[in-house]
Formats: C-alpha cells, structure tokens, sequence
C-alpha cells in the first residue's frame, strides 16, 4: 500500500485493488490538487476545503454518508460525529471514516472537533495508521488532538490539517502537536510505502509526509 498526503485533509491510497481519495479541496485554500483518478473518494464533511468531487477522475464511487461499504476489496466504514465540541452547533457534522485495505486498519477523523465518546472508540479499535487533524481553530487542537491518539492507540499517526506554506486557512503548525507527545518530528517524507508486516509493533510512530 502506498500512501500520499496531498495538503489539508486529502490522502491518496493506493493498492493493488484499489485506489482511494479522501476529501479532496478546492484550490482557492491556495493549495493545489495534482491530477487525481480513483475508485472510491470519501467525504468528511460538506466544506469546500473538503468536499471537490470535480478534481477526481474516473467516475469513482462517492461516499458521503455514514454506513458500511464494500468496493474493490476495500471494506469502508462511516461513523457520525462533530465538526465542534458543541455537538454541531457551530460547524456541524462530520464523518470518520475506517478503511480496511490489504488487511491495514485506517482511519481518517475528517475534521473532528471533538474527544471521541466511548461509542466512537469502540468502532475505532485495532486502527493501524490514524489520520488526525492537529491544527485547532476548526479541529481539534494539538492537546486534544493527542488526546485522541491515546484513545485509539494507533500504530502509525499521520498528523493533517496543520499549517503549510501558502495556506489560506490559519491554522496551527505541526509542531504544537509532536511537543504534545513528546516528540521531535522526524524529516517529512514524500508518501509512506508499508504493508501489514512492517507495521510497528511496539511502540507508536509519528510519520510527517509532505503535501
């Protein structure tokens, strides 16, 4: 499995059945989307920064709602939640999605605002790589965001939705939330190649990719 980060809250999963694109953004943010085909793009939340089905090729099965989903071998899985900490009150809902693909458990929190309740947490065991928004303002926040992690004790943590050069939308950088961890983040990489087998296994590992 191949994995790309493309800005903000947009990753690219490539396997050998499947490719999968999770909310692709418009480019008025001032981040732009390389050309993009896939077989299946989720959708968190309907934002702008979140939601541009038009930059996706390959008439791609959309999913948009919460439920239980099978494509191409990949087994996808939607569970409710809230873009603030208020219940929706402020910016509404937002949809965490699980993907099992090539046996690997992820999960994209979308733009979580918000602790997971007990209920949430229960669905989200054995995640192997977690994509958390850290950038606060419209998500949850570094210390929160860290919160979260010790909740789902994932295997990998794939930090999105933090500051980028050119940006528009401001947001805190990474940094906040590596300190929160006690971490020192490593150099970014371009996409993160893994299979089921070299998953860590002992302790938790902060992967920083490039956009």
């Amino acid at each position: 499995m191949q994995i790309s980060w493309l800005g903000q809250s947009c990753f690219k999963i490539q396997s050998k059945d499947v490719t999968l694109v999770a909310d692709p953004y418009e480019d008025k943010i001032g981040l732009k989307l390389p050309r993009l085909q896939a077989n299946i793009v989720t959708i968190s939340h309907n934002h702008y920064d979140h939601n541009n089905l038009k930059a996706v090729g390959g008439q791609p099965f959309v999913i948009d709602a919460p439920g239980e989903y099978e494509i191409n071998q990949a087994f996808i899985w939607g569970i409710p939640s809230w873009h603030d900490d208020k219940e929706g009150a402020e910016r509404g809902p937002n949809i965490i999605f699980i993907y099992k693909i090539e046996d690997i458990k992820i999960a994209h929190l979308g733009d979580l605002g918000a602790v997971l309740t007990d209920e949430q947490n229960d669905k989200l065991e054995g995640v192997d790589i977690l994509f958390i928004p850290v950038g606060g303002i419209y998500t949850l926040d570094a210390k929160k965001a860290a919160e979260v992690v010790g909740q789902i004790e994932p295997r990998l943590v794939i930090p999105m939705h933090y500051r980028l050069p050119g940006l528009k939308v401001k947001i805190d950088g990474v940094e906040k939330f590596c300190s929160e961890l006690g971490v020192k983040p490593a150099a970014a990489e371009d996409k993160l190649k893994i299979t089921k087998k070299e998953l860590p296994v002992n302790d938790m590992k902060i992967v920083i990719l490039k956009p």
